[in-house]
């Protein structure tokens, strides 16, 4: 499955719209191939969409960043043609049976949720994926924005989490599931919650390319750092982290990290020193000045693109404090984050698993899959490709797996258990303190945990403090846009 097909099929998916695709990485120094691809599909919400992508050559970064632009854009399109059906939880249960719907109550509710279940809701269907059966699940699930949204009460905020795009339906899969496994180990394991427990890579038969990266990053006078999040599944989940002492007018790139979930522990530290790279040309990019956004983007990209930032649409949070950021100087966002390179503990790299043998995206979709059926959970996929399915887009979900706890406060029986594991202030069992709203739960979850379980939200939101941004991030050009405004001295 060479890159030239993909970045073929790609391109051609998306050429109905205004495409504009460029290097972003001349912004750094490290010479990494970051790209940018943007998407103008005509009026409406949604109608700009964005992709990053990366690699060791152009022609991967070019298919990673059209690859994203895939998945935003037939999510966006499917989302607006797909079915909708209206009702409660109890009620559907009762016409469709309990198989056929899945429990809220197993998808990561907020901690406080009003969710009950003859709550009406939205619904779509999904698929699961061990006997083709469809499911409702409540669209917030699958949608990625509000704007996507036919219901006004929504359970969640819509995020991304899960999606994935190939040139067949395996490897879109193998890309939305390993996210999920991602997201899932690392979220109470690093940025504001970094349990310091460093990767020693020290005489470890690297794989060359993965050699050549860390070689890469030495002779530019960067330290990276790889850590590790979890081993779950069998799985390695890193990510990396870095010291920069000479990012010169792009302080925001000391806040960069590279995050991986993969059956082989070097593709995993390959993709995270990657991402790494993209995660520093991207933040620049993305909320430094635009004199420096115009050193890299094209003029009609300025004209085209830059111009349609909606304020409106930012959750203020994430606009706020990366708003704060941008005015920070290098050495005192380096202060403030550097719970990020705490060390505590050292794990042997060469330790991890390793599998070299699912290179193969059919392979590692497979094997992905068995691990998870194995662990007893079970996998539901929304198909979003296009007609003829040129190319593959999927959004997959699977119940109990935990993501954006530290944010929007979503936890489950999972990150309860890890947490009590810890003995962490955050979670407790019995009536919630105050500050604490209880952890919505089944009751065989809460059986299992020994009762009813708070979760303190406003420890959680001090905790984070001023490292949101870490989590989440404003839309592209934003954070200028507000940096030019009266209120900070603009015109």
């Amino acid at each position: 499955m060479s890159i030239a097909r993909a970045i073929d099929a790609y391109h051609h998916a998306v050429s109905t719209g205004a495409l504009q695709m460029f290097r972003i990485d001349p912004i750094d120094r490290l010479g990494i191939p970051v790209a940018s691809a943007s998407l103008a599909l005509g009026g409406g919400t949604g109608a700009v969409l964005h992709g990053n992508g990366y690699g060791r050559t152009d022609e991967e970064a070019r298919v990673g960043a059209l690859g994203e632009l895939v998945e935003e854009t037939f999510c966006e399109l499917a989302m607006h043609r797909m079915p909708r059906v209206h009702g409660s939880y109890a009620a559907l249960v009762r016409a469709r049976g309990p198989t056929a719907v899945a429990d809220p109550l197993t998808l990561g509710l907020p901690a406080g949720s009003p969710y009950q279940p003859d709550l009406p809701l939205v619904w779509v269907e999904m698929q699961r994926l061990a006997t083709g059966e469809r499911v409702l699940v409540p669209e917030e699930y699958v949608a990625i924005h509000p704007g996507q949204l036919q219901g006004k009460t929504p359970l969640i905020t819509p995020i991304t989490n899960g999606q994935g795009a190939g040139l067949t339906r395996p490897q879109a899969l193998a890309h939305g599931l390993l996210e999920l496994i991602q997201r899932d180990g690392n979220g109470l394991m690093y940025r504001a919650m970094d349990q310091g427990v460093v990767l020693d890579l020290e005489g470890t038969d690297l794989a060359p390319d993965v050699r050549e990266l860390l070689e890469l990053y030495r002779r530019a006078g960067v330290e990276v750092m790889a850590k590790l999040a979890s081993t779950d599944f069998g799985l390695v989940n890193l990510y990396v982290v870095g010291r920069d002492l000479s990012v010169g007018d792009q302080p925001l790139m000391v806040t960069a990290c590279g995050e991986a979930a993969d059956p082989d522990r070097d593709r995993a530290l390959r993709k995270a020193l990657l991402e790494y790279a993209c995660s520093r040309a991207r933040k620049a990019f993305m909320h430094g000045p635009l004199s420096h956004v115009a050193r890299v983007a094209p003029p009609e990209y300025m004209d085209r693109f830059v111009p349609q930032v909606d304020l409106d649409a930012e959750e203020p949070r994430a606009l706020n404090a990366m708003v704060e950021w941008a005015r920070m100087p290098a050495p005192a966002l380096r202060e403030l984050t550097a719970c990020t390179l705490t060390v505590r503990q050292k794990v042997r790299f060469e330790d991890l698993p390793r599998s070299p043998t699912v290179e193969d995206p059919s392979l590692r979709c497979d094997h992905v899959v068995r691990q998870l059926h194995a662990a007893g959970f079970d996998i539901l996929v929304a198909d979003l490709s296009p007609p003829g399915r040129q190319v593959h887009v999927v959004k997959a979900l699977v119940p109990g797996l935990e993501v954006e706890t530290m944010t929007y406060n979503r936890l489950g029986e999972r990150n309860v258990s890890r947490l009590l594991e810890r003995r962490d202030p955050l979670v407790g069992l019995g009536a919630p303190p105050p500050g604490a709203q209880p952890v919505r739960l089944t009751p065989e979850a809460e059986s299992r945990l020994g009762g009813p379980v708070w979760f303190n939200v406003r420890l959680a939101e001090a905790r984070v403090g001023r490292l949101y941004a870490l989590y989440r991030e404003p839309d592209r050009h934003a954070v200028p846009k507000v940096l030019a405004s009266r209120r900070f001295g603009g015109q």
